[in-house]
């Protein structure tokens, strides 16, 4: 099979630093809009009562697509993710999107006094302001936009990030339509779209064998420079020095091609700290009724001291990432599986990644 685009470049340092969420300091700034305050004030309530079990309204079809799990700086790890809404059903001018993220891990329970030992008064008094401190919310990650709508875009597309440790989490996020500041007499109340989306995070920092999410991707584009942090919020793809437009839809025609992108994380080094890593991409056809057949297959990919560059240094940060860009027009129509099998022929480990798509006539 021809490959039209092999490798991407190696040598990339992608900083996806621990991401601090800029809410509070949003509710503090005094230069803040204050509509845009009491928008904040409406929807953490919204929030607050959907963890608490409240039923909560989706007036704008909200809908989580995916999310993906990259590797972070400071032991954590980088989940861009990308929710839809239905613009058609909004006035226009923005909307505002908020997510909050929390742990699932259950909190250690307090210990309570052996049955007669005596209690001290002081350090009930304590332990109980450190209860009373714990009672307080402690989210992993919170934050808002106000985003713009996108003119001719339905569904709209929202892509935002958060940088956590490993674990699992729910994600509450909320959708709103922004609240008139003087709203006439029996005016609807602003529609809203509130939901929660358990989300498990991998460990890529216990030195196993791993790799990111594979990520289909509509396109990869070069950046002349790294986005401004604002950019960056509203561009969670753009990793470093390339930007990754994702696709949601994994139905092409045979003029497409299946692009796609990930890195490898925690490979063996040799004696020259280089690594030895091979990625085979292999398709398979599915058929109805009996069992998939292999199609056909890419070269394979070998990354080692013969490919990489001399410079190539995971502990300065180097990344080893992997990439296909197969044309679709040689496939039947029908349904595939893409295997993609990643081996560290160092450690001699070997990791199995899938995707499933689709292609349908011109």
């Amino acid at each position: 099979m021809k490959q039209r685009r092999g490798v991407f470049a190696l040598v990339v340092l992608v900083v996806l630093a621990s991401s601090i969420a800029l809410l509070a300091q949003k509710k503090d700034d005094k230069k803040q809009d204050e509509a845009q305050k009491k928008e904040i004030q409406n929807i953490v309530k919204i929030v607050d009562d959907l963890t608490a079990g409240q039923p909560a309204p989706n007036d704008l079809s909200l809908a989580w697509l995916r999310e993906d799990v990259l590797k972070a700086q400071g032991n954590k790890e980088y989940v861009p993710f990308t929710i839809s809404i239905d613009p058609s059903k909004l006035a226009g001018g923005n909307v505002a999107f908020y997510w909050r993220v929390v742990s699932k891990a259950a909190a250690a329970p307090a210990v309570e006094p052996a049955a007669g030992q005596k209690k001290d008064d002081k350090k009930d008094k304590d332990k109980d302001k450190e209860k009373d401190k714990a009672k307080k919310p402690d989210y992993a990650y919170e934050d808002i936009s106000f985003v713009p709508l996108a003119a001719g875009q339905n569904p709209m597309r929202i892509s935002r990030s958060f940088t956590v440790p490993a674990g699992t989490y729910d994600v509450y996020l909320v959708a709103k339509e922004p609240t008139p500041d003087k709203p006439p007499k029996n005016a609807p109340a602003p529609k809203t779209s509130a939901i929660r989306q358990t989300v498990t995070v991998p460990d890529f920092w216990n030195n196993e064998f791993a790799t990111s999410s594979v990520i289909i991707a509509q396109r990869i584009d070069p950046l002349a420079a790294p986005l401004t942090p604002q950019q960056q919020a509203d561009r969670p793809y753009a990793l470093g020095q390339m930007e990754i437009l994702p696709t949601f839809d994994t139905r092409f025609t045979k003029k497409a091609e299946l692009s796609t992108f990930m890195l490898i994380y925690n490979p063996k080094v040799d004696k020259d700290n280089k690594p030895d890593v091979s990625i085979e991409y292999n398709f398979y056809q599915k058929q109805s009724g009996a069992p998939e057949k292999f199609f056909n297959k890419t070269n394979p990919q070998n990354l080692n001291a013969q490919t990489l560059p001399p410079q190539f240094d995971l502990a300065a940060g180097h990344q080893l990432q992997s990439g296909q860009a197969v044309p679709l027009a040689s496939f039947p129509e029908g349904d595939y599986r893409l295997e993609i099998k990643v081996t560290d022929k160092i450690a001699n480990k070997t990791l199995t990644r899938e995707i499933s798509f689709t292609v349908s006539p011109a």
